[in-house]
């Protein structure tokens, strides 16, 4: 047996060599690169992101102890072929240092080898279980939470996309027809969802793919998981809307200072050719600060004409028919507008911030067709409806036990942004602010009419240059990204599940449909579900996601995901299937509900039970032999890890001073991201990268995996740490920071500088692979020990004890001795 070991790990190793030369080999190609088109750029970044998963997943540690460290009895189970290796059994409190690979696999459905293969991509639709237990009383003793993640406008690189007069639905449930519908012959299909016989319509026996007639299974809509549909007429209720965009902007004293109007202004300029829309796109501007100012944009005027109201109780539109104008028939006064507003309010002293009306304002505007509203802020609104007072105390921050004001300090906020879902129209919100802005109370805006929250804290055009770019990088995505516009999305699943609660940023219109007025490729969603009938006589079951929206170039079209699990009736095989990335992302939206209805000590609490019950659970029921220590399955071995990071993470914390908006930005990230964003916030990647010809891996979250000899690169999602040891090689500190000693690296540096070396060209490719596999751009912080953002630095290192949570060892103790009670 050992020698059989022996030679595994020796095939492993020769596997890290193999995988570690070829990802370099292809980060020198781009690093070198000096005129690639984007085309291949792009097919090299896909080529480091296979082989870096590749290395990865053969560069994890041994999978457990060897046969000799274990009592004979297990020692023998561990080698049994007929174990699953996803329930190898795994003490934790002998295996703490377990490194996550990146992303984490999503575990695959035991599903014929056909079936299999047509599965939608788990990065698009994934299952917290993959095998779906029987019935409600095996999911309770499972203890693990059932539900869906979603990302259901996601960039696709290979859409099949099918136009056709006859969308082929089941009569009944009204279920899209899918790879796992079954054809009982030629002309008639049973449903996958609710097992109705429906007829195939003569339009579908032909397969336009093939050319061919009488192979209705053949046809595309049939061997894809994930289809998009043109839709014919009978699906619009009016004419498919024009792309339009309204741009609130805070020009106050305090928006001045910040300088944020001379990029937004800059950006938009630069983008404007290559905002999403046809020869009927519109825009429109707003600035305020006590009064609300509307700007006059139409055709035949020599500039643009500011128009102000001063009533801000009573707000209405100056001249409602010019405020929003055709951007190609009225292109130059835009721009005239834009190379303006930059200095038409440079010398304003005024304070105050009327938002609430300026965002009555934008409604009425927009209301007639429906859009985009952008809105930018950068103080507490205080004047006028929507007014804000400070309800943050900052002595409390550390000290309290339980955190206050989660929740809406009005429901001012909440009820515009139904009004705007209702008329078709999201809200998405910047905000630039060194001071409170009461968050929990402004995001409602986003949260309820499908919009984004963008969080820039300190933002300042001089003070925060690493604030700035990212600012300039993300609002050119924003502005050039892919939109959808007044969309519906519904989650159908197999007759004996139900869907009861949805989290992310919609309005939910009816039990299973979802209002999004616009929907975006970086939005997340995710479900929790029940098991309300016994699905004793399923093989499998399905779920399916079909979103209708209204293209950018007015074609109304419909999205469609179909994922189909196995059922099963044993609490092993659900153990198996259980996909840990996907119940922590789901607990973590769960949590942050409970953190706002409830308290945040309940909602970490909830959290910690979480771990606690299902590993009870695996030990009393699925283990055959009871050994000490904290026994979980191989499947599940991460996910006391997972909880630790969601408990030090920023939305959760107590003990540290955490800024009120800080958490509640924190809190809207998890529940919007999609699942493999989300994750690096909660578990960060942490790397060496002083030596990049070493093998390049992702180290433990820990202080002791740290050297002074060396400089580390921590990922975050949104935020990159590259701290420099104090003795850090000064071949480094000279190819790739350009500086001659550990002194002279710069205080605030947030750029690698463009050195002619190749450890500088391979450090920046490095950092440009890992900011490539994201829609958002994470900034990027060179740190020294006696950077202020050291701390944000070690907050991060999960698995190190703090003063006031545990180290990674005592948290899996404290959950052995609950297990135990």
């Amino acid at each position: 047996a050992m020698k059989q070991v022996n030679m595994r790990h020796n095939r492993q190793r020769y596997k890290n060599v193999h995988f570690t030369e070829s990802l370099f080999r292809a980060m020198f190609i781009i690093s070198q690169a000096k005129v690639y088109n984007r085309r291949t750029r792009l097919d090299i970044v896909e080529e480091i992101h296979t082989t870096r998963q590749n290395l990865f997943l053969f560069n994890q540690p041994p999978g457990g102890p060897g046969p000799a460290q274990l009592s004979p009895s297990l020692a023998a189970m561990s080698l049994q072929s007929s174990t699953p290796e996803a329930l190898r059994v795994v003490n934790l409190l002998q295996e703490r240092n377990l490194l996550p690979p990146t992303p984490v696999p999503a575990p695959t459905p035991c599903l014929p080898q056909d079936l299999q293969k047509i599965n939608c991509n788990p990065e698009v639709f994934r299952c917290t279980l993959t095998s779906i237990p029987q019935t409600q009383s095996l999911l309770n003793k499972a203890k693990m939470p059932l539900g869906l993640l979603l990302h259901p406008f996601k960039d696709l690189s290979q859409l099949p996309v099918v136009t056709s007069s006859t969308i082929v639905r089941c009569r009944s449930c009204r279920t899209y027809i899918n790879p796992f519908v079954s054809f009982l012959d030629q002309r008639r299909w049973k449903c996958n969802l609710c097992y109705r016989v429906n007829d195939v319509p003569e339009e579908f026996m032909y397969n336009p793919v093939s050319r061919s007639y009488g192979e209705p299974h053949k046809r595309p809509e049939v061997q894809n998981a994930t289809i998009e549909f043109i839709a014919p007429s009978e699906y619009m209720l009016r004419p498919p809307q024009p792309a339009v965009y309204l741009f609130v902007l805070d020009v106050s004293h305090n928006a001045v200072e910040t300088g944020y109007l001379n990029v937004f202004c800059q950006s938009l300029l630069d983008n404007i050719n290559a905002l999403p829309g046809d020869s009927r796109t519109k825009v429109g501007f707003i600035t305020f600060d006590s009064t609300i100012h509307f700007y006059n944009l139409q055709e035949g005027l020599s500039q643009p004409q500011m128009l102000i109201v001063s009533d801000i109780e009573d707000i209405f539109l100056p001249t409602p028919d010019s405020l929003l104008v055709n951007l190609n028939e009225c292109k130059e006064l835009v721009q005239d507008l834009l190379k303006s507003l930059p200095t038409l309010f440079g010398k304003t002293m005024e304070t105050q911030s009327a938002l609430g009306s300026a965002l009555q304002a934008a409604f009425k505007l927009l209301s007639p067709t429906g859009g985009r509203m952008s809105v930018f802020q950068t103080q507490l609104p205080n004047l006028g409806v929507g007014a804000l007072q400070s309800r943050e105390d900052p002595n409390q921050r550390a000290s309290a036990k339980d955190i206050q004001h989660l929740s809406p300090a009005t429901d001012f906020y909440k009820k515009l942004a139904l009004d705007c879902s209702g008329q078709q129209v999201a809200v998405d919100l910047f905000l630039l602010s060194a001071q409170y802005c009461d968050l929990a109370s402004l995001g409602c805006i986003s949260r309820y009419s499908a919009g984004s929250v963008y969080y820039y804290p300190s933002y300042h055009h001089q003070h925060s240059p690493a604030q700035v770019e990212r600012f300039q990088k993300d609002l050119k995505r924003y502005l050039t990204r892919k939109i959808g516009f007044e969309a519906v999305m519904r989650i159908r699943c197999t007759k004996g599940l139900s869907i009861h609660t949805f989290h992310g940023n919609f309005f939910v219109r009816s039990t299973d449909l979802l209002s999004l007025p616009n929907v975006n490729p970086d939005a997340g969603f995710a479900v929790q579900m029940s098991i309300e009938d016994n699905l004793d006589d399923m093989q499998v079951v399905s779920f399916q996601a079909a979103l209708l929206y209204t293209s950018s170039k007015g074609e109304r079209r419909i999205r469609v995901h179909t994922l189909c699990l196995p059922v099963v009736s044993s609490l092993s095989d659900i153990f198996s299937g259980a996909d840990v990335q996907a119940m922590t992302g789901l607990l973590a939206c769960m949590a942050v509900d409970r953190s706002v209805t409830a308290s945040l000590s309940d909602a970490r609490d909830a959290m910690t039970n979480a771990a606690i019950d299902s590993l009870t659970s695996y030990r009393q029921s699925v283990l055959t032999i009871q050994q000490p220590g904290l026994l979980a399955p191989a499947c599940l071995r991460l996910f006391p890890l997972y909880i630790l990071a969601l408990l030090k993470q920023k939305a959760f914390r107590t003990g540290t001073s955490t800024r009120l908006d800080d958490r509640v930005f924190a809190m809207c990230q998890l529940k919007y991201q999609p699942l493999f964003y989300a994750m690096l916030m909660i578990h960060p990647a942490l790397y060496r990268v002083d030596d990049l010809t070493d093998e390049v891996r992702v180290l433990q979250l820990s202080v002791e995996k740290l050297s002074r000899e060396g400089a580390f690169l921590m990922d975050t999602g949104t935020v990159m740490y590259l701290w420099i040891g104090r003795n850090c090689h000064p071949n480094f500190l000279t190819q790739v920071l350009g500086v001659p000693n550990y002194a002279a690296v710069p205080e605030n540096l947030y750029l690698l500088p463009e050195l002619d070396t190749a450890e500088s060209q391979r450090t920046r490719a490095f950092v440009g692979w890992l900011r490539d596999q994201r829609p958002f751009y994470p900034s990027l912080h060179v740190i020294r020990d006696e950077s202020q953002l050291k701390a944000n630095f070690m907050q991060n290192m999960i698995e190190d004890r703090t003063a006031s949570a545990l180290s990674y060892y005592e948290f899996l103790l404290h959950l052995q001795q609950q297990i135990s009670k």
